[in-house]
């Protein structure tokens, strides 16, 4: 079965799950703001692009920018920031991937 959006990079499952994070709980994606792709991580789009990532600046979190890997839902920067679980589907999300955060978001 095909999923909408596609998800790019070195995933490993139907759930978004790439070979840097694959632990029950990694199932979000993110769509960078550089080239409008959604990838599993930091890492995959480094070693999948030509070039450098860019954060979402503050004034777009109000875009929908993470899939769920779990429903393929998409939220918005703010909505995801402030879960912990997704709001469709209540697959819980990985809080370490705030220690990440810097890399996608501006601080």
């Amino acid at each position: 079965m095909s999923r909408s959006p596609q998800v790019y990079g070195k995933t490993v499952d139907e759930h978004t799950r790439c070979e840097h994070y694959a632990t029950e709980l990694d199932i979000i994606a993110i769509r960078f703001a550089c080239c409008d792709r959604y990838y599993p991580c930091h890492l995959c789009h480094a070693e999948t692009t030509d070039h450098s990532a860019q954060q979402w600046p503050r004034e777009k979190w109000d875009q929908a920018a993470i899939l769920c890997g779990m429903c393929w839902a998409e939220l918005t920067i703010d909505t995801y920031r402030s879960a912990d679980s997704c709001p469709e589907c209540a697959a819980p999300f990985n809080p370490r991937c705030a220690a990440h955060s810097s890399y996608y978001f501006e601080g």
